[in-house]
């Protein structure tokens, strides 16, 4: 009877396999047909190799559009070179070369722009210094293009004279939608020049995503050990006003004599043009008249962004210093606040947006003594300085350039003709953050942002999920040393078997299991060890890079535990349990393992019977955490046994499950913070509480559904859920971390937990390993 299960099993999968394979060349003849004709978005600005704030802006902001989404849109770039600019633009990226000064040049190109079909929207990246020489013919190009202008104001100036009222208004007139950098630069915007606030949308300048390194070592590397440092980047001019923080260093170097001042950066090629270095030779006189030659030092030159986040890293202070209170932002104070350094900046708007609520300390221009005393206080009290770096840090976070990307693309969504379907993509498989969690002993549990902490020690779940995350990053590679790994955390946890046959989860730093293991129910640890032995075995076949000796030491470990499995009751531990012993039992055969599997499942079909009725199809009176393994459980059990019973209760309740969280085009797990109770769901719906781990869970369950319901959308959904981590939640921010290859550990109602423990690292990359081998 088995031998026909299986036949009939085989056959029942290769007509399935084939309908997908037809599936799937369908949707790749269907996305190769419109990848020629994506609708194009023009970016309007100036571009490197020019020098300057807008130029590395619209680098930064393409780049992070391209690494973000794939065949949603096309991102053109028309640079703007005036008659007086000395770069040549040789780089494939430019498509459009726009000379603002030459009325027959903007003629041209709102020609081009016009007449290109594919052409859906055109974004200006705006300063008023970019088009002064010639703001009629400016205007009279947006007036000629037709197609929808999203008009991105980098300045925004209060008392207006007539004029510049009438020229921003007229401007704005033009434009579908215009984008700024801070509230108070929209409210100036509403409330000065009388703009429609239906018309204006709040992106944040974005900021790096940051490794963070030990700043120590980075003072070593720059040879600034054993010194206070303050500093501050930028090209050089006199808006810096970095004289002011020259005048205040005498006062500093009172309280300590062992503070250096790194002044990082050039003078603004368009300044060196006209003048030369003549404000860098002024501010080199002022040190050597105060004489600061001991604790002053010029970087002069432009900086590479890797070099620029680690003097940033390793500074204790960044001194933002600025003579025009009009100055809506600036993209060097954004890099300081993504690197964590406490901020004392001059009261700019940006500044008093970012850095209230003690997120930084302000002084007025020119003021040298109130800046020598608020840098004093901030050296002197390392609290506050934590403090202001971990405000900073989730300030940040919400303005990544990754984050930027995901609004500005809303924003194509939204007022352009062609419908946009935003297809988010995925990233390189990325292990470092996971080897970097890993000790000998095995993977640490939480972290301090991307900094392991020892402290918490570890625990048998987290190894047991990266010891799948292990065997998935092999069978990719099929690298013997990647085994290692695999190694390790088989390793632990069969270290956390007890003579009982049970398993323990919570161990020291010091390898020492804690009272919590009194403390806790373990079944659901113990089921989770389970299901990572048994793929493990399946998966690593004697003869294959893993030693014998360790799959026997697997083998024995699961058959003692399953002396001790009848007596679990928690429906997770059940269902864990059941997916480890189903990959075992693929190698094993063993008919008294397929009858524990039946029992198990038989566990989780009485709760079901005895919860569910016609509007809750569950096995619990409430869903909580992990549910997807639940149903995913049952499909397990069907292929093991054939029980028809459960191949159909796996599928009403997973699709009972879809239905409460994948909402319009996203999903929205279960909030850790008020569980969805059965009768009470419109009253316990929560935002925020959302882990990753769900999130993971759900898309490891729709790929095996996938497998035996090809038809039912689940590999969209899939997709949708993926998204989730990329920014397709209710934030609109990224929960990956592309910069570490870690994860942050949950999203919340108003930010996202900014700690890349192995849970949730682990968990991102089960999710991603289950579309290698889709």
């Amino acid at each position: 009877m088995l031998d026909n299960l299986n036949l009939n099993s085989k056959r029942a999968a290769k007509l399935l396999n084939q309908k997908k394979i037809d599936l799937k060349q369908h949707k790749a003849k269907h996305l190769k047909l419109n990848s020629n004709n994506l609708p194009k978005i023009l970016l309007v600005a100036t571009y490197p190799p020019r020098e300057c704030g807008i130029a590395t802006y619209t680098y930064d902001l393409k780049k992070a559009l391209k690494t973000q989404f794939e065949d949603s849109f096309d991102i053109k770039i028309c640079a703007l070179k005036s008659s007086s600019d000395i770069h040549e633009y040789t780089n494939e990226d430019i498509d459009l070369i726009l000379n603002p000064e030459s009325s027959q040049s903007l003629i041209t190109v709102a020609n081009k722009i016009n007449t290109d079909k594919d052409m859906e929207m055109v974004m200006i990246q705006h300063e008023f210094g970019l088009f002064h020489k010639n703001e009629e013919g400016f205007l009279n190009f947006l007036k000629a293009i037709h197609k929808p202008i999203s008009l991105s104001f980098h300045t925004v100036l209060p008392n207006p004279n007539k004029d510049l009222e009438k020229n921003v208004k007229d401007l704005v007139s033009t434009a579908k939608v215009v984008t700024v950098m801070t509230k108070s630069s929209a409210d100036l915007l509403i409330d000065t020049y009388g703009i429609n606030p239906n018309k204006i949308e709040i992106i944040s300048h974005g900021t790096h995503l940051v490794k963070h390194q030990d700043k120590s070592l980075l003072k070593e590397k720059y040879r600034v050990s054993h010194r206070k440092v303050i500093s501050t980047f930028g090209f050089l001019g006199p808006g810096k006003n970095i004289e002011t923080t020259l005048n205040a260093l005498p006062d500093i170097i009172k309280e300590h004599p062992e503070i250096i001042f790194l002044i990082v950066g050039k003078t603004h090629p368009t300044l060196f043009n006209e003048q030369g270095d003549a404000y860098m030779h002024f501010l080199k006189q002022k040190v050597n008249e105060l004489n600061l030659k001991d604790h002053v030092q010029f970087v002069n030159k432009f900086v590479p962004l890797a070099e620029l986040l680690e003097y940033l890293q390793l500074s204790d202070c960044y001194v933002f210093t600025s003579n025009d209170p009009n100055q809506a932002v600036s993209g060097t104070f954004s890099y300081a606040v993504s690197c964590g350094c406490p901020i004392v900046s001059t009261p700019i708007p940006h500044a008093k947006e970012v850095l209230n609520d003690g997120n930084g300390l302000l002084f007025d221009f020119g003021d040298s003594k109130q800046l020598a005393t608020q840098v004093n206080g901030l050296l002197n009290n390392d609290e506050l300085r934590q403090h202001m770096r971990m405000k900073g840090l989730h300030a940040s976070s919400a303005t990544s350039w990754e984050n930027a990307a995901i609004l500005h693309a809303q924003v194509f969504s939204k007022h352009i003709e062609k419908p946009i379907k935003l297809r988010y993509k995925k990233p390189q498989i990325n292990i470092n953050h996971l080897l970097n969690m890993t000790t000998d002993v095995g993977i640490i549990q939480f972290s301090n942002i991307n900094t392991p902490d020892i402290e918490s020690g570890y625990t048998l779940d987290d190894n047991a999920r990266a010891l799948i995350a292990a065997c998935e990053n092999y069978k990719l590679s099929q690298n013997p040393t990647d085994t290692e790994l695999v190694r390790k955390y088989v390793n632990f946890i069969l270290k956390c078997q007890r003579d009982n046959c049970l398993f323990l989860n919570y161990v020291d730093k010091d390898k020492k299991f804690t009272n919590q293991n009194n403390e806790v129910n373990l079944e659901d640890a113990n089921g989770r060890a389970i299901w990572a032995l048994g793929y493990t075995y399946y998966l690593m076949e004697e003869g294959s890079d893993l030693d014998i000796t360790l799959l026997q030491n697997i083998k024995y470990a699961i058959n003692q535990f399953n002396l001790k499995i009848q007596h679990f009751n928690s429906p997770r531990a059940l269902a864990f349990t059941i997916k480890g012993l189903y990959y075992f039992n693929l190698k094993m055969d063993d008919k008294k393992i397929t009858e524990i599997i039946n029992e198990a499942a038989n566990k989780l079909v009485e709760l079901y019977n005895f919860h569910s009725d016609i509007d809750w199809n569950w096995y619990e009176p409430y869903l909580t955490y992990a549910n997807s393994v639940l149903p995913e459980a049952l499909l397990f059990a069907w292929k093991a046994t054939g029980d028809l019973r459960f191949k159909h209760i796996a599928k009403d309740t997973f699709d009972f499950l879809i239905s409460k969280i994948f909402i319009k085009n996203s999903i929205r797990v279960i909030s850790n913070q008020s569980w969805l109770i059965k009768g009470l769901e419109e009253k316990t719906v929560q935002t925020g509480g959302e882990q990753p781990i769900d999130v993971a869970y759900t898309i490891l369950a729709l790929k095996e559904f996938n497998t035996i319901f090809p038809m039912e959308d689940y590999e969209d959904k899939m997709e949708l859920a993926f998204s989730w981590f990329l920014g397709n939640n209710h934030l609109k921010q990224i929960i990956y971390n592309p910069c570490t290859g870690g994860c942050h550990d949950g999203l919340e109602t108003q930010n996202v937990n900014l700690n890349q423990g192995s849970e949730s690292t682990i968990s991102y990359l089960l999710a991603r390993f289950a579309f290698e081998n889709l």
